[in-house]
């Protein structure tokens, strides 16, 4: 059981967390034909934007109600009306999320009331679906609106209907990449069944060329689809965060549930396909047979680099949660562990204390490390400190290919294996140059 400390201070130094709307929006962007509009000045959308940008290198369609001073005093119910009728104009799109910002939830306004009046004034709005997510960006994380916004499209989108045995539904954390979710569909196709994941990042942002350009997303869970969850005999929540979307389901069409903290690590991967085995009636398929000897003989490989090794991490929660349950299958110490906000899952981490956190936190705390675990903004602190970084996590703005970067199965579990094993490895080489010089 680990201690939750969160430091005293009045302000964030060298900030870890993202914003709620930045997980909305990332949510939101696993949708087909999606925009999604951000209630708040300019700056909050560009912002976003530049992270998103950044991090998957894509061309990624965001909007905003560009609320100004005067707007913000008066109210912005104009502006929310004059941006939906512009987007369903211009941009054409399937669906519209609509995400609130710090400006807009400090002044109060009250959104559902305006997209009611909004729709009863223009019924050209009544075939377009707009999910809104509250999410103010002064308290929680990226993983709470990541979070909230899948709540809300559960609540908004699917309908009741006759229940399909082969059907499941995948609520995907964002605690996985797009390549996590590909490799997930894969394994979940595999046993004869028909995933419906909700949003489906792997289908949307895992860098492919369109044919043709589209101001909006286009892939991801279309509209159809959502609409048939509520027929789904399964649903399968992959990270903490996504239990209340699944006890959504579970309320509204009776469908049972189970939730996967992670799909990293040999037993967790092992129990995840146990699972699917059971739910489908059919056998593990020998592909991921071989592939879990694959594993072993990884693991057999690399152990002598990862045992009794001090590593800090700087994490969302689930994905902390994950990264930690990993490395300790592994032999490693967890030196220090600082995350972004609070979740169940802190205190039931095999670890001594958790810390809700910055950067600031994280450099003093992960001094004697041998290896650090964070995104990009870590980068700085590793070089300080002279110890080499896994960049995990996003923004992660110094490394190629991190849409399709995977860690799941045991393919991922490899992957992650061999990335953390060759800096412990190449650690190890330079300690012991030091030490005797070039032979």
């Amino acid at each position: 059981m680990a201690i939750i400390t969160v430091p005293e201070k009045s302000v964030a130094v060298n900030p870890l967390k993202q914003s709620q709307a930045l997980g909305a929006s990332l949510a939101f962007l696993g949708l087909k034909g999606m925009i999604p509009l951000f209630h708040g000045s300019q700056g909050c959308t560009a912002f976003a934007k530049v992270v998103l940008v950044r991090h998957f290198r894509e061309a990624i369609p965001l909007a905003t109600t560009a609320m100004t001073e005067v707007t913000t005093i008066l109210g912005g119910e104009e502006n929310v009306e004059q941006a939906l009728l512009t987007l369903v104009e211009k941009a054409k799109p399937e669906i519209i999320g609509l995400c609130t910002t710090g400006l807009t939830e400090t002044r109060g306004d009250d959104i559902e009331r305006f997209l009611k009046d909004i729709r009863d004034r223009h019924r050209e709005l009544d075939h377009i679906p707009v999910i809104f997510a509250p999410t103010p960006d002064f308290k929680g994380a990226l993983q709470d609106g990541f979070a909230t916004a899948v709540e809300s499209i559960v609540k908004e989108i699917p309908q009741a209907g006759g229940i399909r045995s082969e059907q499941v539904t995948i609520l995907a954390g964002s605690a996985f990449t797009p390549g996590d979710l590909q490799e997930i569909k894969e394994i979940v196709t595999a046993f004869g069944l028909e995933p419906i994941f909700v949003p489906d990042l792997g289908a949307s942002l895992d860098g492919h060329l369109e044919d043709n350009y589209t101001p909006v997303t286009g892939s991801g869970t279309s509209v159809k689809q959502l609409r048939q969850v509520g027929c789904s005999a399964f649903t399968i929540a992959l990270g903490e965060s996504m239990r209340g979307a699944a006890k959504i389901l579970d309320e509204r069409f009776n469908i049972p549930y189970e939730v996967f903290g992670e799909l990293t690590g040999l037993e967790a991967v092992d129990e995840f396909l146990q699972a699917l085995s059971i739910l489908s009636s059919n056998p593990v398929p020998e592909k991921y047979r071989r592939q879990r000897r694959q594993l072993q003989d990884a693991m057999l490989d690399t152990h002598f680099y990862f045992g009794a090794k001090r590593v800090s991490l700087a994490l969302e929660p689930d994905l902390l949660w994950g990264t930690v349950r990993f490395l300790q299958s592994m032999g490693t110490q967890i030196h220090a562990a600082v995350t972004t906000t609070r979740s169940p899952l802190l205190e039931k981490l095999p670890i001594k204390s958790v810390t809700i956190g910055d950067l600031e936190d994280f450099e003093e705390l992960a001094v004697g490390s041998d290896l650090l675990i964070g995104n990009s903004n870590v980068a700085a602190i590793a070089k300080r400190l002279s110890i080499p970084l896994y960049r995990l996590g996003l923004p992660i703005y110094d490394r190629l290919g991190n849409g399709l970067f995977t860690k799941v199965g045991y393919r991922g579990t490899m992957e992650l294996l061999f990335g953390i094993g060759n800096l412990f490895l190449e650690a190890e080489e330079e300690r012991v140059k030091h030490f005797f010089g070039d032979v």
